[in-house]
């Protein structure tokens, strides 16, 4: 189970709340949240700059990429004792001459289907008759065909005229011709030789690109530092090295994953007689660098032609059935196993990535949108001007657990809360959910009702919203009552550490009855509610009780005959005087019952002298401490009756009457 250390939890809050308190401060709101302006204007013209000129900026990302890549096998020979220059060029020349092999063998596939294309358009026609033929019973094909052919006859058909005067004769125009020669070989070789200068002069630039970078690693990482971070040195090696581990590990592992998918697939086609099963393989390799949209881009091509090259069916069923069980075993196994697919994007940001950079820079930019956006994803993680990037993009929660929840119940919108709870309790129990995430949510509601951020409604929803949570997780509380009981018959301990045993080892109630009560408002009615459930696990004896009952005309009728201890709960800081007034009333009419205070704060326990102050059996800041003091054997104490000090100016005037002075007149109070 996860364990969170309370002292860290409280000095993040301390943190939160402080940060809240600044950021709602009048007149703060500039210096705590500054202008975004500036960024996104900065942002939006690099997007412009990326745009406009992507003939220069994309050859260098794709050698970044590629360094990215590379970088790792270079440190790996120069570790085995290979000079670097050997290393970086015996590297270069292998993964580019696997590229060109891998380009070469690609068009030459692409130009065989071309070729074949025109003998499978009689099988197409002839399917695409059974189709019509198949749906001629219902005469649904017909009936839709006449609809299209009646809307684009009355589309085409021209306006009438009415003829004002004899239309007058055409003007016979001179026929044009062209006269064609036969191309010269030099001009021949130049319109073969022109459209390949383009991609060989990319292909150059990138490869020289990615020599220099490898050779002069260190010494562009430290321009780099002294560019960017040389005043954070640690933030900013610690951003360089967390990118080059995540687009490295991205790209070596997915290259892994796709080979191990597209292998299977060019053979399992190949069996199946699909033409071409080469090319379908080597495109589902490339196309799978892009997560969700590339598999489905893959296997587009490879099931048309299913369709098209065999007369029957069956071959487009076996197809279909083949890419279905290669995607679930790719997923399922081989990605959780190579840890491929761990980028640290959201499933949304992916997708949304994909659709940008292919808009930025074409099929290219598709392929490399997964990588590009890890880098974007390590800026803004590590530079404060980017955290939107990090925010928008990434998987990580962007909210506390508390956070989380009371936002959902601000919402009214108890069953979303309640899903959150059950998958946090899968890991957690009861108690430490409720002492760790439930109480805190509450206690922000708390500080927002006290500085007038909510009003009456508000609070009233939450409370309710949070009642519904409450008993929503009432099963989950009666299964770990009976784990409790099986473990306890088994005789078998907690099987945790010696720190979680301190924290959440709560005794057992057997024979015990306890009564929880709201302080003050409906909010504490709530923890109340919690407290009277976790009790109630331990195998006490338990009952609820609202705010409303602890009034001098109705703390009488509470269930208190029998009661072992009364829990009485507090969210607001400044109840002491009140909390003060409570136990009074409660010792007066069960004096053999202690009495518990339970003043929930974030920053630890309560003071000895506010202890001594309410004069209550005990007064505790968590829930796990209540529980155990509730459950404890030890005797109530008797309250002790504060008699009033009389004023100097009483005694005076006591003693005068009794020797028969008048006493002198006492002064008026100032109104």
């Amino acid at each position: 189970m996860l364990r969170f250390s309370r002292k860290a939890g409280q000095d993040q809050d301390q943190a939160a709340s402080r940060s809240m308190q600044i950021a709602f401060a009048p007149g703060s709101a500039a210096i705590a949240q500054p202008s975004r302006l500036p960024t996104l204007a900065a942002t939006a013209a690099t997007v412009a700059v990326l745009y406009f000129a992507s003939e220069v900026f994309l050859p260098l990302a794709i050698a970044i990429l590629l360094t990215f890549a590379l970088a790792p096998v270079v440190s790996r020979l120069r570790r085995a004792g290979l000079p670097r220059s050997i290393a970086v060029i015996g590297t270069v020349a292998t993964a580019f001459l696997f590229l060109s092999a891998f380009s070469i063998i690609l068009a030459v596939q692409v130009s065989e289907v071309a070729q074949n294309l025109p003998t499978y358009q009689y099988n197409i026609i002839e399917k695409i008759r059974v189709l019509k033929e198949a749906g001629s019973e219902s005469q649904i094909v017909e009936r839709l065909s006449r609809v299209v052919e009646r809307i684009s006859t009355e589309i085409s058909r021209p306006k009438p005229e009415t003829p004002v005067s004899p239309a007058p004769e055409p003007e016979q125009k001179p026929l044009l011709v062209e006269i064609f020669s036969p191309d010269r070989p030099l001009q021949t070789l130049r319109n073969i030789i022109e459209p390949l200068l383009g991609p060989l002069a990319t292909t150059g630039l990138v490869i020289v690109v990615v020599i220099f970078m490898l050779f002069e690693r260190e010494e562009l990482r430290d321009r780099f530092i002294r560019l960017v971070g040389y005043g954070d040195l640690h933030r900013t090696t610690e951003a360089l090295q967390d990118a080059a581990a995540r687009v490295g590990r991205y790209l070596l592992m997915q290259s892994v994953v796709n080979i191990t998918y597209g292998i299977p697939l060019a053979i399992g086609l190949w069996l199946l007689g699909i033409p071409n099963a080469v090319l379908w393989g080597m495109l589902a390799i490339v196309l799978r660098f892009v997560p969700y949209i590339g598999p489905v881009i893959a296997a587009v091509l490879p099931l048309f032609l299913a369709f098209a090259a065999a007369p029957g069916w069956s071959l487009l069923v076996w197809t279909a059935a083949l890419f279905i069980a290669l995607e679930l075993l790719s997923n399922n196994v081989v990605e959780p196993w190579l840890y491929g697919s761990r980028t640290g994007l959201s499933p949304l940001a992916i997708i949304v990535s994909a659709i940008f950079w292919a808009w930025l820079w074409g099929p290219i930019g598709l392929v490399l949108s997964t990588p590009l956006t890890v880098c974007l994803v390590v800026l803004g993680r590590h530079v404060p001007q980017f955290e939107f990037l990090e925010i928008l993009l990434g998987n990580e929660p962007v909210l506390d657990p508390k956070e989380r929840l009371y936002q959902r119940l601000l919402a009214g919108d108890p069953d979303e809360a309640t899903d959150n709870a059950e998958e946090m309790l899968e890991e957690k129990y009861l108690v430490e959910f409720y002492d760790t995430v439930a109480i805190p949510a509450l206690l922000l509601a708390q500080h927002d009702r006290i500085r007038g951020a909510l009003t009456d409604p508000q609070v009233a929803q939450i409370a309710q919203s949070a009642r519904t949570l409450v008993a929503n997780l009432e099963e989950i509380a009666a299964e770990e009552e009976e784990e409790d009981e099986e473990e306890e018959d088994a005789g078998e301990g907690t099987g945790g550490t010696d720190e979680q045993i301190d924290d959440y080892d709560l005794p057992l109630g057997d024979g015990k009855s306890v009564l929880c009560i709201g302080g003050r408002g409906d909010l504490d009615d709530v923890t109340a509610s919690m407290m009277a459930q976790v009790v109630r696990v331990q195998g006490a004896e338990v009952a609820s009780a609202s705010h409303t009952d602890l009034k001098p005309g109705t703390i009488r009728t509470l269930p208190l005959p029998g009661r072992n201890a009364i829990l009485v709960s507090f969210l607001d800081p400044e109840s002491l005087r009140h909390a003060k007034f409570i136990v009074r009333r409660l010792k007066r009419v069960a004096p053999t019952a202690r009495i518990g205070i339970v003043l929930w704060q974030e920053n630890g326990t309560p003071r000895a002298e506010v202890v001594e102050e309410l004069q209550a059996d005990f007064v505790v800041s968590v829930i796990a401490e209540a529980v155990r003091e509730a459950l404890s054997d030890e005797v109530a104490r008797p309250w002790k009756a504060v008699r009033a000090k009389i004023a100097p100016r009483h005694q005076a005037r006591k003693r005068r009457g009794s020797t028969g002075e008048k006493a002198p007149p006492s002064p008026q109070k100032a109104v």
